[in-house]
């Protein structure tokens, strides 16, 4: 028993402490911001030293890469069982506000993001790997789009969920200024709503444009 159980101890001691790091990471980069935090700052966070950093993560980017994957799949999962509810079909309306209703909007993790991205604009493998990630949640997007008619001008679900996505960010952009989390939401469900029904009105509560 013990030779079965110590690698299960390890294994649990070494996900905590990744879990503690990453954690540590996020509060750190929504202070400070991406590109002006060291390795020390989050190891003195998460209460570990450099050696447990490394033990998990070979760079702070590669950190960011799994801040960044679990909020990316955070989303899709978000996204998907929002609109698994509708069984074979889809009702877009429908789908949209549960969509906008349960959609991760978090201005910390928004900031993080942001600091990355320019990043990511000035380092080419960075964009690669960021990019690969955001492929993610379109993918998620388009597989459930499919099973909808959708209008003429937006192509198919793959071009409809490239458009879905630019719209998140360009809602996400104006959190960033105005910190209006309600607002975001119910301008989001104008947005895709419109989008993906050809203008249709949008269902549920609506709010003013943003600013």
């Amino acid at each position: 028993m013990a030779v079965d159980g110590a690698p299960q101890r390890v294994t649990r001691r070494r996900v905590r402490t990744r879990a503690r790091l990453l954690d540590a990471a996020f509060t750190v980069f929504a202070a400070k911001g991406f590109g002006r935090v060291s390795i020390e700052e989050v190891c003195e966070a998460a209460g570990f030293s450099r050696g447990a950093f490394y033990s998990n993560f070979a760079t702070l980017d590669e950190l960011f890469f799994a801040l960044y994957r679990d909020r990316a799949d955070l989303i899709a999962q978000q996204v998907a069982d929002a609109l698994a509810l509708d069984g074979p079909g889809l009702d877009v309306p429908a789908s949209v506000d549960r969509v906008t209703e349960v959609l991760l909007l978090d201005v910390d993790w928004l900031l993080v993001k942001t600091d990355f991205l320019v990043h990511a604009a000035r380092d080419a493998a960075v964009a690669e790997a960021l990019l690969d990630h955001r492929a993610r949640l379109r993918r998620a997007i388009a597989d459930r789009l499919s099973r909808a008619p959708l209008p003429a001008v937006l192509g198919d679900a793959d071009a409809a969920a490239h458009a879905v996505v630019a719209a998140y960010d360009g809602v996400t952009t104006q959190l960033l200024l105005d910190r209006d989390v309600a607002g975001a939401r119910a301008w989001l469900g104008q947005l895709l709503t419109a989008l993906l029904t050809d203008g249709g009105a949008p269902t549920g509560s609506t709010g003013p444009a943003p600013q």
